[in-house]
């Protein structure tokens, strides 16, 4: 814990990035000043989002203040499930196998790839005409 009584840490994916709080509390979780029930209407990102303290039992221990930018929906609710992760390690690192186990210290390497020319997308075609 820093000197002002929180633990820190950073999450990405795609091009999305969370910067998170966690301090000790009841465990509500605001995302950009709103209550993350409000910030994400689909249950699957809400369900996304509490994955780490769930599976390490700490859901009713933390507060989670949260700032992202960047990237669309599901991006910014990866981004939050990484920096939450991260941030339950700095706070206690005997969590950190069971997340690793989980898979949610890992960062998604996958973007979007690039464009190419000639191409309609990354590697879709225009449609071949033989006449």
């Amino acid at each position: 814990m820093n000197e002002r009584g929180y633990y820190y840490s950073t999450g990405r994916r795609k091009s999305a990035v969370a910067r998170v709080r966690l301090c000790p509390g009841q465990g509500p979780i605001v995302v950009n000043g709103r209550p993350f029930e409000e910030f994400f209407a689909l249950e699957g990102l809400r369900r996304a989002i509490l994955e780490p303290l769930i599976v390490t039992s700490n859901l009713d221990r933390f507060n989670a203040t949260i700032k992202v930018s960047g990237g669309g929906n599901s991006g910014q609710a990866g981004a939050i499930r990484h920096g939450i992760a991260r941030a339950l390690v700095v706070a206690d690192e005997s969590l950190k196998p069971v997340l690793r186990g989980y898979g949610l210290l890992t960062r998604d390497p996958r973007v979007k790839e690039r464009k190419k020319y000639g191409l309609v997308r990354a590697r879709k075609a225009k449609q071949y005409t033989k006449r």
